[in-house]
């Protein structure tokens, strides 16, 4: 009798024993997947942190030409300190406003009214102020220059043959001094832009200026019909809609333009060196080249710097 009774104890303690490692188990199981679940979610919250990027520009030194007219009928200007605020800006919003989940700002032109003048074309394009919100201090080939700029196609329409369609994505306008528009009868300080870099059917295309007659005196060279195009350059580099990076360095009666650090074109010669009698500003953004009804384009800009 004895006997059974510790048998029938035996059997009743290995019970108790296998339901306390069962629960124990499922209790170690749960806890394993709460602790994942928690895991989880904070590598999601990190994530999403992640995927808010801010473009690598800053704006203190720069104006913006919207393809939209001011009250006056002019194309809509934005100066610093208040293009720091642009994204704010009701008016800018559809034409430069910040991708945040590329890092970006996008410029964004198609056609309209508001052309400056010279031209037929619109723009959202950023033009270079050494001195906030003043046009009047530039800087000649003589003291140099250099703007780096890190961007992309981001959307563009096609023609009627298919073709994508071109903007300018860089430029290097002259100026003319006061004394300089006074002497030829100037109603502005207009000059020509020694340089012109496009997006061109997925490549970058260069377009500089040269002078009809290289023995033009100081007064003649001054003179926009004094100059004419050159037949232009095509880097050998296919960009498409990737992310590409261009460089432009100019000094004295030099420009070099520079296509992801490995591809260049120099420009050096008598008419780089006439070119010394103008000031000059660097322009960014996107001045589409099309009239096309329903036709645009929208540059995303990563990176601009300027120095001097």
């Amino acid at each position: 009798m004895e006997y059974f009774r510790k048998e029938i104890l035996s059997l009743v303690l290995i019970a108790i024993l296998s339901v306390n490692a069962t629960v124990q188990g499922q209790n170690s199981s749960v806890t394993d997947s709460d602790a994942k679940v928690e895991t989880k979610k904070k590598k999601n919250k990190k994530k999403k942190k992640k995927k808010y990027k801010l473009p690598d520009i800053d704006l203190s030194h720069w104006k913006v030409t919207l393809p939209v007219t001011n009250e006056k009928g002019k194309p809509y200007e934005i100066s610093p300190p208040e293009i720091l605020d642009f994204a704010s800006n009701d008016v800018a919003k559809p034409y430069m406003y910040i991708d945040s989940t590329r890092g970006a700002i996008v410029f964004h032109a198609m056609p309209t009214s508001s052309t400056t003048r010279n031209t037929k074309y619109s723009r959202s394009e950023l033009r270079e102020q050494m001195v906030p919100g003043e046009n009047n201090v530039n800087w000649t080939f003589k003291q140099g220059g250099n703007l780096k700029g890190t961007l992309a196609m981001d959307e563009t329409t096609r023609d009627s043959e298919g073709k994508y369609h071109r903007t300018i994505i860089m430029q290097i306008h002259g100026r003319l001094t006061n004394e300089q528009r006074d002497l030829i009868g100037e109603d502005d300080n207009n000059a020509p832009p020694i340089l012109k870099i496009y997006w061109d059917k997925g490549k970058v295309r260069v377009k500089t200026k040269v002078l009809k007659n290289p023995s033009a005196s100081y007064e003649e060279l001054l003179h926009e019909d004094a100059w004419d195009d050159d037949e232009g350059f095509n880097f050998t580099q296919e960009v498409g809609f990737r992310k590409f990076t261009l460089e432009v360095q100019v000094s004295d009666g030099k420009m070099v333009i520079i296509l992801n650090g490995n591809e260049y074109k120099v420009y050096e010669s008598i008419h780089m060196k006439k070119w010394g009698v103008f000031e000059n500003y660097f322009k960014a953004g996107n001045y589409f080249q099309s009239r096309d009804e329903g036709a645009y384009s929208k540059i995303r800009y990563y990176k601009l710097e300027v120095s001097h």
